[in-house]
């Protein structure tokens, strides 16, 4: 009789195989730092297959669920995909049954409980949000969760985490946070063959969640970003 599957299993086959939905992983680098202000999440746009071929370079790696939190997550895509769908739904149902959302804590236990059912079996997760103060959550595939005030995930998060260490405070402003969280996806890109090719982010604050993209990495590619923005006001206003 054929031994019973191993959810775990499921998770190597999905980053080692090259056939099939579940061949289709995104290797990632993705962060989530928590400041005075807000939450910043970023990951990088790279998907491939384990690694190994690059089949998307404008893949986003983060994902807002309603107005105050968002979400990053690595592994494979169907997974992610499925799994923002049905945190946002969550999320939709506290909120028409409690009458006010859900703050960051609750949103990473519900999360934690999706992850836990098996349905999502590639996922890593980092969830940032407003609970009495800024904070981000670390959702492992086992379901479980871990409040911190900067962490990493993906293939890269070795390297990102080097970034990290070297360069987060607790208390950064939101600037500071954008440029950390840039810096430390361009550090990991330098070695991780399955991270790269631009970046998302969000930043998370009271007054809602604001995502922007760039082709490029690091803290130059934001400041460049914001250069071309205030350009375009400038004419609009001309």
């Amino acid at each position: 009789m054929d031994p019973i599957p191993n959810p775990r299993d499921r998770t190597r086959t999905s980053e080692e195989s090259a056939g099939g939905t579940r061949g289709l992983t995104t290797g990632t680098t993705t962060v989530g730092l928590a400041g005075a202000d807000g939450v910043v999440l970023a990951a990088d746009a790279r998907a491939s297959l384990a690694g190994r071929f690059v089949t998307n370079r404008s893949m986003r790696k983060v994902e807002p669920v309603g107005d105050g939190a968002a979400v990053a997550f690595s592994g494979g895509v169907g997974d992610a995909q499925g799994f923002v769908r049905t945190l946002r739904a969550q999320r939709r149902l506290y909120e028409l049954r409690h009458d006010r959302p859900p703050a960051a804590g609750t949103l990473a236990s519900v999360a934690a409980e999706r992850t836990r059912s098996g349905r999502f079996p590639s996922l890593w997760l980092l969830l940032g949000g407003l609970d009495d103060e800024p904070a981000v959550y670390e959702i492992d595939p086992a379901g479980g969760v871990m409040a911190t005030e900067y962490a990493a995930g993906g293939s890269g998060m070795q390297l990102a985490y080097g970034a990290l260490e070297r360069s987060y405070e607790p208390g950064l402003d939101l600037d500071a946070l954008r440029s950390v969280a840039a810096e430390a996806l361009a550090g990991a890109a330098e070695r991780d063959a399955a991270s790269g090719d631009g970046m998302t982010l969000a930043t998370i604050t009271e007054d809602g969640t604001a995502i922007e993209t760039c082709d490029e990495l690091g803290a130059r590619a934001l400041e460049a970003v914001a250069g071309d923005a205030a350009g375009a006001t400038d004419e609009e206003v001309a």
